[in-house]
């Protein structure tokens, strides 16, 4: 049989097996491949299916070899230069069900299984995880079918075990900037003594993630076997979540689900829990924002999120609890990685300037997870939390985790480039949009570029002049300074109007 040499293309196809051959090569002639086919790779026992991508330059990839992306590469673990063979590859068996879902049919445990198993082992095609997304988006999966769909994601890839009963862990749905709460529960929950691995994401949408943010303070690229070895000594940690093969097929998913913007109920659950329970959560905090620019925009989808949160949670043996909050606004002051980090740490060192609100919905959440602990009567939490970091103690124990995990040569500066938006009449902040603020501080730069965000100098309520700054953009390079001040100009995401009594929606009781 043919064989081909195997040629490492330094390409990211970001959770993807990619595959480039000569349109030369004797092989792709005789087999009668097609660009976009699926191939399987073979060598040595090993095996790997890819889609095929057909080249005409001899610099990428001779007649005689075969490209490799670097997620292929690392998945076949052969050496340069190896000798492959190259078959068709059929489509994946679990398809089937897959076009069953698309027709209405309801699937059961195995076709999630199977699905799953597919997934990870790479066979799918993004334009087949698409499929998949989009038969089971919305309102597409019962809750039994959103039950097996996790526990699917759950078995997918590896689990820590901590050996211990109670490991706790909070998550907030997302949508709200500035909402760096994780770096403040991690250390308070750690220095009371309980045991807090935090895995967190990148931003893919957003100006900023907890790992981006953690990142400006210390190294998140942590192995398992570093994870397990800084939480023995410091009972927690903030990590990237990417670094350990959990919930594998949930990362896949995400890599096709953001592009396309499909954000269902269903499989939010189904990503949030079969995430934290492979990190080895026994008891955890889910945070539902609600607000008209967040993503759960009325308190009747936020009460029916919630049922669906408790009923898989139930069921796979996790304590869990939801906290509804205000997502009207964003939380604290700063949007992007510095100036995020810059209120996380003035809220750790109790500096009277540091955002309130930010300090407050910490306290609330280390508060509850706090009351996980036997030992701590109900209603105690809050007062424990806030004692734990008015006394310093969390500061301590977030310097401890961040030396633990290797500390950055820290500088919570902004980006130089600078540019006031301005309120155009007198009034109140009567509403400000998450969306936009976002927006703007994305195209900043942000999280790529550290320093560029968005830094709120009013929030809602607040009175305002005509001509006063309502928040300064931040950047750090000129093109992106210009894109984000003409995106603020159009639009600056801010509402004034006669009467700080006139927010958009009545107040709600959080």
């Amino acid at each position: 049989m043919d064989t081909l040499k195997i040629r490492r293309v330094a390409i990211d196809t970001y959770h993807e097996n990619v595959a480039y051959m000569n349109r030369e090569c004797g092989i792709y002639r005789a087999e009668g491949f097609q660009a976009l086919s699926k191939i399987l790779i073979s060598a040595n026992g090993n095996k790997a299916v890819a889609v095929l991508n057909v080249v005409d330059d001899k610099e990428i990839v001779e007649p005689g070899q075969l490209g490799l992306s670097e997620q292929a590469f690392s998945q076949l673990n052969l050496e340069e230069g190896g000798l492959v063979t190259v078959n068709h590859a059929g489509p994946p068996k679990s398809m089937d069900a897959v076009r069953r879902k698309i027709n209405g049919e309801r699937l059961d445990q195995n076709d999630f299984d199977d699905i799953t198993r597919d997934i990870a082992d790479s066979r799918y095609s993004k334009m087949e995880m698409a499929a998949f997304l989009v038969a089971t988006g919305q309102n597409n999966l019962d809750r039994d079918e959103l039950l097996f769909l996790t526990r699917a994601m759950l078995n997918s890839g590896e689990r820590m075990n901590w050996h211990e009963p109670l490991v706790a862990d909070k998550h907030c749905i997302g949508g709200i900037p500035g909402n760096r709460t994780s770096m403040l529960v991690v250390p308070i929950v750690a220095a009371h003594g309980m045991l807090i691995p935090k895995t967190s994401s990148r931003a893919i949408t957003s100006p900023a993630g907890t790992a981006d943010t953690m990142e400006v303070l210390a190294n998140v690229n942590l192995t398992p076997d570093q994870m397990l070895d800084i939480v023995r000594e410091e009972r927690g940690c903030l990590g990237w979540g990417g670094t350990a093969r959990l919930a594998p097929v949930d990362d896949m998913l995400i890599s096709v689900e953001r592009p396309l913007g499909i954000d269902s109920q269903g499989q939010m659950v189904a990503s949030i829990l079969s995430k934290k329970l492979a990190a080895g959560s026994t008891h955890l905090i889910i945070d539902i924002p609600v607000g008209p620019t967040s993503k759960v925009r009325h308190m009747r989808q936020a009460l029916a999120l919630r049922k669906l949160f408790e009923f898989v949670g139930d069921r796979l043996n996790l304590h869990l609890e939801v906290m509804i909050t205000d997502g009207r606004q964003p939380v604290g002051r700063g949007i992007g990685p510095v100036l995020e980090a810059r209120d996380v740490m003035m809220v750790l060192n109790n500096d009277p300037n540091a955002p309130a609100d930010l300090r407050q919905k910490s306290l609330q959440l280390a508060g509850r997870i706090i009351e996980f602990d036997p030992d701590v009567r109900g209603g105690q939490g809050y007062a424990i939390a806030r004692d734990i970091l008015e006394s310093g103690r969390a500061l301590v124990k977030m310097n401890d985790i961040i030396k633990a995990q290797g500390e950055k040569e820290i500088d919570l500066t902004a980006g130089e480039l600078c540019y006031e938006v301005l309120a155009d009449r007198d009034g109140y902040v009567v509403a400000i949009d998450n969306f936009q603020t976002a927006k703007i501080a994305r195209i900043a730069g942000a999280p790529m570029d550290k320093k560029a965000g968005v830094d709120l100098l009013k929030k809602l309520g607040d009175k305002v002049e005509k001509g006063q700054p309502l928040y300064r953009i931040h950047a750090e390079f000129s093109a992106d300074f210009k894109f984000a001040k003409d995106l603020a100009r159009q639009d600056s995401g801010y509402l004034i109007g006669d009467d700080a009594d006139q927010l958009l929606i009545p107040q709600i009781a959080f």
